[in-house]
């Protein structure tokens, strides 16, 4: 299905994540010192971009698809947010790899199943005023 217009932004949000975790993983050959470095760098992008878009997430879109009776896949996002919000404030040595793993997993099931599930259910004013919200 093609992504609606106003879920384009979100959606575009997510290559910035695929992004992230990509040079997250690469971390594991480097040295502690720039491994540190890099992890610092990561939690940086992750308050500048993956942060508001949560927030977007959660002020705008989840509470749409809650009141579209879409329990299920909103429980999950918001618990999928609070792990990778646990995670990036760990230390890289113990939490680099598991982060981009599950940042990863949870960008192919907002693509896969969470917006296009929002595409199926939501009114498309609905979905014009979230659109507006970004």
């Amino acid at each position: 299905m093609r992504r609606d217009p106003n879920l384009r932004r979100l959606s575009r949000d997510h290559h910035t994540g695929l992004v992230l975790a990509k040079r997250i993983r690469e971390l594991s050959a480097a040295d502690a010192a720039r491994r540190d470095a890099a992890w610092t760098e990561a939690q940086a992008r992750f308050a500048d971009a993956l942060e508001p878009h949560f927030q977007l997430e959660e002020q705008g879109l989840l509470p749409a698809l809650r009141a579209a009776g879409e329990d299920a896949l909103v429980e999950r996002t918001l618990a999928e947010h609070a792990e990778l919000r646990r995670l990036i404030r760990g230390p890289a040595a113990t939490v680099a790899e598991r982060f981009a793993e599950a940042l990863t997993a949870h960008i192919r099931f907002e693509e896969a199943t969470l917006f296009e599930t929002a595409q199926r259910v939501l009114d498309p004013d609905l979905l014009a005023q979230l659109g507006a919200l970004h």
